[in-house]
């Protein structure tokens, strides 16, 4: 049995569409070492700052009662 021309154009636009998606991966993984590195530094900056020194904690304890929740 042999391919007609209409499945060689399915098995190209498969190929083309499996090399998007193998760049779109690698983009998205160089955006997250990006983001990766944002967040190192802004938390850097931030315990520099005094910003952040101590991870957010509320105040009072757990059965402290919130305004506006019932």
């Amino acid at each position: 049995m042999t391919a007609g021309p209409g499945e060689d154009h399915w098995e190209a636009e498969l190929r083309m569409l499996r090399q998007e998606i193998q760049e779109l991966r690698a983009e998205q993984k160089e955006m997250a070492t990006a983001i990766h590195q944002l967040v190192t530094t802004f938390r850097a900056l931030a315990a520099h700052l005094g910003i952040a020194g101590e991870p957010y904690a509320p105040k009072g304890g757990p059965d402290r009662d919130l305004r506006g929740f019932a």
